[in-house]
């Protein structure tokens, strides 16, 4: 049994308080949901079931939501995951899981984020006032569970990765963005193409507001909301498609929680393992960039050919709506990738990577 991907769509990415600012998950999701329906010629009640990654809401099931809101059947009852930024991958892991099982034949997987629209979240202890806060903890020891921007800055430190490498790398990512053609995206809010890109200059980075060490502004992805969705297909469905590509491995690893940078590293290590492949055979890579210093060591440590990875730009050009990162990264994946093998890839607070390698 094997699991394929017939179509993939994604909203543009807005930065938080931009033109995605009044709608919440279920609302960026439902239009994403019915185009990548439309494009695979497929009827609402073909679908099994909707995994879908969200990070930032407060519960509810909103997958529920968006399969109601998209006019899927009722019996389709919707499965929402946290794995934080790696939850947009591990959509689309455990949707392959289930065709590959027998379990079901039509899995829409994928992830839809908010930051505009998150609630506000408070600690509660007893004798004390609510307290609030923006980031939950992702280890049971403070001292192991670093603010993300000052773990970056520390890995920079670590790794020699000096600040102007990193915004090289900025650069590149919104030139790229800028001079993409993304045929993956849904025009929908008043908004058709990614919001952020923007003509950066040696300059424009210089006066970049510095975060951490080496780390800026410019060199952080910045908070956003967005919704991407995949369409997980068995091969009997998958060889009457258009378009397929191949869920040819997945894997999703935990690592050292106080560098969550390096994170998605033995993630990759094993499913270049798992399709017996390695780096130089990938035609094309999509590597998350919530840093560029993140992106870089991961380049550096898994021996990633620079000039195949994010041809289009990645998330320091387009932001980062947390549970939907990932599937954004497989969906350009899908659209890209027209021959051999191509790797998604992406890190996530508390030590935890996600990869998935699919073939065309």
């Amino acid at each position: 049994m094997s699991a394929h991907i017939i179509a993939a769509r994604r909203s543009p990415v807005m930065p938080r308080g931009g033109a995605f600012r009044a709608l919440l998950p279920h609302e960026l999701a439902a239009p994403v949901i019915r185009a990548t329906l439309a494009d695979a010629g497929l009827a609402v009640d073909q679908v099994d079931e909707l995994i879908l990654s969200n990070a930032l809401g407060a519960g509810g099931n909103p997958a529920r939501l968006a399969a109601l809101a998209a006019g899927l059947p009722e019996r389709v009852a919707g499965l929402t995951i946290d794995r934080q930024c790696a939850g947009g991958l591990d959509a689309i892991r455990l949707a392959a899981a289930m065709v590959v099982a027998g379990q079901a034949e039509v899995v829409l997987a994928g992830g839809a984020e908010s930051y505009s629209r998150r609630p506000l979240r408070f600690a509660t202890a007893p004798g004390q006032d609510p307290q609030p806060y923006n980031q939950p903890p992702f280890t049971p020891w403070p001292e192991r569970d670093p603010d993300m921007t000052a773990a970056a800055a520390a890995l920079a430190t670590r790794l020699g990765i000096s600040r102007a490498r990193q915004e090289a790398w900025a650069m590149r990512s919104h030139q790229r963005a800028l001079d993409a053609d993304l045929p993956e995206l849904l025009a929908f809010a008043e908004a058709a193409r990614d919001g952020f890109p923007r003509q950066l200059t040696p300059a424009l980075l210089a006066r970049a507001r510095l975060l951490a060490g080496g780390i800026t502004s410019a060199t952080t992805a910045v908070a956003a909301d967005a919704s991407a969705f995949v369409l997980v297909v068995s091969a009997r469905l998958a060889a009457q498609a258009a378009r397929a590509v191949q869920i040819r491995a997945s894997a999703t690893l935990g690592a050292a929680p106080d560098e969550p940078g390096l994170s998605p590293v033995p993630a990759i290590r094993a499913v270049l393992a798992k399709a017996g492949l390695e780096a130089r055979d990938l035609a094309q890579v999509e590597l998350m960039e919530a840093y560029a210093v993140q992106a870089l060591a991961c380049m550096d440590a898994c021996g990633l050919p620079e000039d195949r990875v994010n041809l289009n730009g990645g998330a320091l050009a387009r932001g980062h709506p947390i549970g939907a990162s990932g599937t954004i990264l497989a969906t350009r994946l899908f659209h890209d990738l027209r021959q051999g093998h191509g790797l998604a890839a992406i890190a996530a607070a508390g030590g935890i990577g996600s990869a998935l390698i699919l073939s065309a």
